[in-house]
């Protein structure tokens, strides 16, 4: 092809042509877009997800109920009184004067109310040698945090007074204010370093500081139009913080992607001779295309978390689609503009020392020579790195997953979770007590006092919990609250037992038996159960929404039955290779010092679905990238396996560039302190290496050469479903090899 107009039709291609001819237009649109997202979100205001919305079931209806009373629950702070040794006890007169110190010194700082003496709440452990002090912060309870300090200073204060006594203080706003002075800027960290360590990475391979840039600036521009749509979104689907760190690794990960796609390719048609507008227009319909059959993918994929049910998911999920639409509309739209304006300013900022990477020979010498032997062999290239991949997920068969306790999730780094651990051992449940939120018509009438007693009787007495039972009432809303220590305490096993004896036995025998009272049974391990319950009936649905619209979106962009039922069958062998990994380094602890963590014996529940939802949108980046590039090699003549090897060969480049920017980025929230932050990063970390070297550098091609020409094969009776396919400029035409005939494969 010279340098004359190439036909090109698709939306990407036309797309592309408009904003390269009206680039200052396309640009401009997108600032303004950017602009105006941004200050109608931050005028709208962000609405994060409630209590009440984040489950369903009982632990749902519980925060509806206290919602609707208006109440608002204190955060509650516990200050355990526990001798060192077994001299001493809760009756001995140091004991008490202890206590009391407590009592006094936490009233005194006027952040408190509602002081209880374990004497008088009967909150003294069966040994004698431990006490638990109670009282609630003033205030908000969600910034609670931020006005304990006086408080646990106080609390040190009397420490330092019994030398005897181990005097420690625990609680939401403890726990709260401590994981922000430890954790609260890992996060901040991860998130800042991650720009600087993908725009490192594009410079080592672009060679140019401006070409290095462009990706960058296309993905924090698309960032930033999100943060704003989110907030106007959030009036519809609540958002939360978590969705808003999602969204940016997302973000950054497809938004540079999408740009080197598109760049790479630009370049690599301009160096091949073409003009500048040809090499658009090819880059367009080309890369172009391949970026909206991705970023569609990819959608689908994270739409599947709304199908959860779980307010946090759904807020996710609708976070990372919109950032990845932003990103894949930016990339079809102003990029070319861009492209269009700086021309071959875009090689300005040369690095010394780094060979010029955006024009020449695409070609990887490494991806040369191994597909090569690939090739050579197909049908040992595909035994072998199937069995390595079984091999490597075998360890999902036995995953084991549950909602960490806070012991799992720090280890022994922080006090406060030596504190946790000692109040359990004394007080079993007592540090995260079942809460039973009663409403009747009239909380005093005698029935209903009567049926709290004998709850409050048998939760004692069938085993659940060894109390004290705690009740208060809210005489004005017809409410009551009862708290019940579950025996088990940080044994989620034993705990839920407890949780299961109460609401299927202890509740029906009493509370009941009353007409009108409503009694559901919340906390932190009944919401755990409740949101593993829902998680569970939620697989199914989400796994086969995501799988069969991937499937079709593949079959009507390559118009292939065997290339959609291949890509589906390959990023399910990513998806549970990456499972094997996270099983054997975090349940079973094979390598975990490794990666600094610690062999916990489980993985975080949300975090199986969480991966497969990411992980099956992002490896189509790859996956429709690699292959759009030999279907369209074979369009213009080539045989399938010299399309197939210069598909491969002519991406690897591109593809080992994004795949490093995603490893990088995402094994940076493998090194925060807490272990589902770990978990999430080495699993997303070794899925991407996974896919973008044994799945697209081996198994694809060798797969993709054992079918030959039945890789293109359409039933006649699928050809009435819509062409999605794309018309590729087409080279000079290059006589079909004899590779398509029948031939013997060597082993």
């Amino acid at each position: 092809m010279g340098n004359g107009d190439a036909r090109v039709r698709g939306l990407a291609a036309r797309a592309g042509g408009w904003s390269a001819r009206h680039r200052w237009a396309a640009v401009g649109i997108w600032v303004l877009f950017v602009v105006l997202a941004t200050v109608l979100g931050s005028a709208a205001g962000r609405v994060d997800v409630e209590d009440s919305e984040q489950l369903k079931g009982e632990t749902s209806t519980a925060a509806g109920i206290i919602e609707e009373a208006g109440i608002e629950e204190p955060a509650s702070e516990t200050v355990l009184v526990q001798a060192k040794d077994d001299g001493l006890t809760s009756t001995d007169t140091d004991f008490r004067s202890a206590v009391s110190a407590v009592m006094t010194a936490v009233e005194r700082t006027g952040e408190v109310t509602d002081v209880t003496s374990p004497y008088d709440s009967g909150t003294v452990s069966e040994d004698g040698r431990s006490a638990l002090v109670q009282f609630d912060v003033r205030g908000d309870p969600r910034t609670a945090g931020e006005r304990i300090e006086p408080v646990l200073e106080a609390v040190a204060d009397v420490q330092k007074e019994h030398d005897s006594l181990r005097i420690e203080e625990i609680g939401g706003a403890s726990m709260m204010k401590t994981f922000d002075d430890a954790f609260g800027d890992d996060f901040k960290k991860a998130e800042y370093s991650a720009v600087p360590v993908a725009l490192g990475i594009l410079l080592i391979a672009f060679g140019a500081l401006v070409a290095a840039l462009l990706p960058v600036a296309l993905a924090i521009t698309a960032i930033v139009a999100t943060m704003g749509l989110m907030g106007l979104v959030s009036h519809l689907q609540p958002m939360s913080d978590t969705a808003n760190s999602v969204m940016l690794l997302v973000g950054l990960a497809v938004g540079v992607d999408y740009c080197l796609f598109y760049l790479r390719r630009e370049r690599e048609e301009r160096a091949a001779g073409r003009d500048a507008r040809t090499a658009l227009r090819i880059a367009a319909a080309t890369s172009g295309r391949a970026i909206v059959v991705s970023g569609v993918t990819v959608c689908v994929a994270m739409a599947g978390m709304l199908f959860t049910g779980i307010a946090e998911f759904e807020a996710m999920g609708l976070a990372s689609l919109m950032v990845v639409a932003v990103a894949m509309v930016g990339s079809v739209t102003v990029l070319p503009a861009l492209l269009s304006l700086l021309g071959e300013r875009v090689e300005k900022g040369r690095v010394p020392f780094l060979r010029q990477r955006t024009g020449g020979r695409n070609d990887s010498r490494f991806w040369s020579a191994v597909l090569k032997r690939v090739l050579a062999r197909p049908v040992l290239s595909v035994v072998v790195a199937t069995g390595a991949l079984l091999a490597v997920a075998a360890p999902a068969l036995g995953m084991k997953t549950e909602n960490l306790t806070l012991d799992q999730e720090f280890g022994d780094s922080l006090p406060i979770v030596q504190t946790y651990n000692r109040v359990n051992e004394a007080f079993p449940g007592g540090s995260e007590p079942a809460e039973v939120v009663v409403k009747a018509d009239d909380i005093n009438a005698p029935e209903v006092k009567a049926a709290l007693a004998d709850f409050r009787e048998q939760a004692v007495g069938s085993g659940a919990s060894r109390g004290p039972v705690e009740i208060k009432l809210h005489d004005q809303q017809n409410l009551a609250f009862v708290y019940v220590p579950l025996v088990g305490g940080s044994d989620q096993d034993a705990a839920g037992a407890s949780l299961e004896k109460l609401r299927d036995e202890v509740r029906p025998a009493t509370l009941g038996k009353v007409d009108g009272v409503e009694a559901p049974i919340t906390g932190q391990v009944a919401g755990n159960k409740d949101f593993n319950d829902q998680l569970v009936g939620s697989v199914v649905p989400v796994f086969a929404f995501v799988v069969v619209f991937a499937f079709l979106l593949m079959l009507l962009s390559f118009r292939s039955l065997t290339i959609a039922v291949t890509s589906i069958v390959l990023n399910l062998l990513s998806v549970g290779a990456a499972y094997g990994i996270l099983v054997a380094v975090f349940q079973h602890g094979w390598g975990a010092s490794l990666v600094g963590a610690e062999g916990v014996g489980a993985i975080i529940t949300w975090l199986p679905l969480f991966l497969f939802v990411i992980l099956f949108g992002l490896s189509m980046d790859y996956h429709v990238f690699v292959v759009s590039r030999i279907r369209e090699a074979r369009t213009r003549g080539l045989g399938t396996r010299d399309a197939i090897r210069h598909g491969v060969v002519t991406t690897a480049g591109v593809v080992t560039s994004a795949a490093v920017i995603m490893v990088a980025v995402f094994a940076i929230f493998g090194t925060l302190s807490m272990q589902s932050m770990k978990q999430m990063g080495v699993g997303l970390a070794a899925a991407v290496l996974i896919d973008a070297t044994v799945i697209r550098g081996v198994l694809l091609p060798a797969v993709m050469a054992l079918l030959g020409e039945r890789n293109w094969y359409f039933p006649k009776w699928l050809h009435r479903l819509p062409d999605l396919t794309h018309d590729e400029a087409p080279a000079a035409a290059t006589p079909r090899t004899r590779d398509d005939e029948p031939e013997k494969v060597p082993v």
